[in-house]
């Protein structure tokens, strides 16, 4: 697997694959890779020849009471796995080849930005989108893959190819989870003892949720109340929020009669997790993915 540090080589590598029209597979990350990730690389590699992934730790997403400073950076067991993976190649550049100096160019995709994480994290998404269109821009993939755990995230870049006739297509892939129902993240590795045992409660609180839906239960409130209450049963919880939002527009919906999330954000002591469920209306019933 070859490592690619500056924007030039990374451009010239891609332009390349372009000319002898192969196809391009992105797979972004932010580093600090699980199953979760490695899950994406195998589905980018049924697709696409030459498959990249990226690691860039974001500056621009995480705001000033945030945890950059301790994201975990374990650089030499990303690139194990992913040589494991047999990706073709790796694109890490540091924060002065993404963002050199001068650079005062924004992304901002009004309206889906601003509710649930963007309300909660200002600027995150501003910072998530500016630094997908440059991966975009410069690796230039035909096929980029994302999971569905940071869902309000890949709306907003879908919206963000849309609006901006971009050249790729956004493949959206499952949540990979624990097997004890915990969604991977990187974040995960901070939680430690009790607190990890405490991290399930989301997962339980959308197994209610989708015992509902399953049951054809279509009041949002109704089934944000049995979230709530689940939520409520772990004291080591405390919610930012757990809403349902219909699947487009990512605004409260009254009744559950198109696609529709159930979305959690919580904190486990100093960690802040999130996680969803994705409610389908199938027919008469309604049918819930978890």
């Amino acid at each position: 697997m070859e490592t690619i540090r500056t924007v030039a080589w990374m451009k010239e590598k891609s332009r390349e694959a372009r000319q002898e029209q192969r196809i391009v597979g992105l797979v972004p990350t932010m580093g600090a890779l699980h199953a979760g990730h490695m899950a994406l690389v195998e589905r980018a590699k049924k697709h696409c020849a030459p498959v990249y992934a990226s690691i860039f730790l974001n500056p621009t997403q995480f705001s000033a009471n945030e945890d950059l400073s301790r994201y975990p950076r374990p650089i030499e067991a990303d690139i194990e796995k992913l040589t494991a993976a047999r990706v073709d190649g790796l694109f890490l550049p540091d924060a002065k080849e993404i963002y050199p100096q001068g650079f005062s160019t924004y992304v901002h995709v009004e309206g889906l930005s601003e509710r649930l994480e963007g309300k909660s994290r200002p600027g995150h998404f501003r910072g998530v989108a500016t630094v997908v269109l440059k991966l975009f821009e410069i690796v230039q993939p035909h096929f980029a893959y994302f999971g569905r755990k940071d869902a309000q995230q890949v709306r907003i870049i879908q919206q963000m190819v849309r609006d901006l006739n971009l050249d790729v297509e956004i493949v959206v892939c499952p949540i990979v989870r624990e097997p004890d129902g915990l969604a991977m993240s990187s974040r995960n590795a901070y939680l430690h003892g009790e607190e990890r045992k405490a991290a399930t409660i989301l997962h339980r609180a959308l197994e209610a949720a989708a015992t509902e839906a399953k049951a054809g239960v279509r009041d949002s409130l109704e089934v944000q109340r049995t979230m709530n209450k689940v939520l409520a049963s772990e004291p080591r919880a405390r919610v930012d929020y757990a809403e349902i939002v219909d699947a487009e527009s990512f605004e409260p919906v009254v009744r559950i009669t198109r696609p529709a999330y159930a979305l959690l954000a919580v904190h486990i002591g100093k960690t802040r997790l999130i996680d969803n469920l994705l409610m389908t209306p199938e027919g008469e019933e309604l049918a819930a993915e978890l």
